[in-house]
């Protein structure tokens, strides 16, 4: 059916960040296509949301071209058109040793995080080239780690770091067709991948702390603030996180 609401695609979205993404744009009057690789999670975020009507399930994996392709299928057919793409997907590394790190740990953290990213970007960007009115938003999710590594974590912080280089690009390559792109760095948002932090992680001067986290809803609310932004108006970087975690300063 087409739809006059807005229209949002958001992947990883059966958890964490992605889920609190979806639920604040479903909040907001968007129509939303749940992605994810299992199905279970995504129908929870599209019953947790204040109008589960308005969330579509579209189960895939991003490391598949023939799915995230019938990702943005399914998002047309249904809603029409698509606005905005929180492109979330992604997975941290285990940490360990540079030195022991395996071609294995290297590849799976890029397959998703990085290849997995582009293939979201590269399909939501032909379809927003070619749709009328043409155009749209493309926010990827960064993290702090775009910026600064947290020990034994190199494929994770090379993939984020990555994803600068890919949203600058994406950004300067859409204008013509009248994307924007945005990418939003988060630091310590209250999902179960930071729940180890409560028990106190490691830092760069050897020794481990509990760091603080805020409430992912936040996140959420960024994410709607940039989505309804006039593609005239860019957000090009933003860095959302706990006020008191050691990013700024010595920690």
């Amino acid at each position: 059916m087409t739809t006059k609401s807005k229209v949002a695609v958001v992947t990883g979205a059966g958890s964490g960040i992605g889920r609190a993404a979806a639920l604040a744009l479903i909040a907001d009057g968007y129509q939303v296509a749940l992605a994810g690789r299992r199905p279970e999670p995504l129908r929870a975020t599209a019953e947790a949301s204040a109008d589960p009507s308005r969330a579509l399930i579209v189960p895939m994996d991003v490391r598949n071209p023939p799915e995230v392709a019938g990702l943005f299928v399914r998002a047309r057919a249904d809603f029409g058109r698509v606005d905005v793409v929180f492109n979330n997907a992604g997975i941290g590394s285990p940490p360990a040793a540079f030195e022991d790190i395996t071609i294995e740990q290297w590849r799976s953290v890029i397959d998703v995080n990085l290849t997995g990213m582009f293939l979201v970007a590269q399909a939501a960007f032909r379809v927003m080239r070619d749709q009328e009115p043409r155009g749209g938003r493309i926010i990827n999710n960064g993290s702090l780690s775009a910026y600064v590594p947290r020990p034994s974590s190199a494929p994770y912080t090379a993939s984020k770091h990555a994803i600068t280089g890919l949203t600058k690009s994406i950004a300067l390559d859409g204008r013509k067709y009248d994307i924007a792109c945005s990418q939003i760095d988060i630091g310590n948002a209250e999902t179960p991948l930071t729940e180890r932090m409560t028990r106190g992680v490691p830092q760069a001067n050897g020794t481990t702390a509990v760091e603080p986290r805020m409430d992912v809803s936040h996140v959420g609310s960024s994410i709607v603030h940039i989505a309804n932004l006039p593609l005239e108006t860019n957000v090009l970087f933003m860095t959302i996180m706990a006020t008191k975690m050691p990013f700024v300063g010595r920690g």
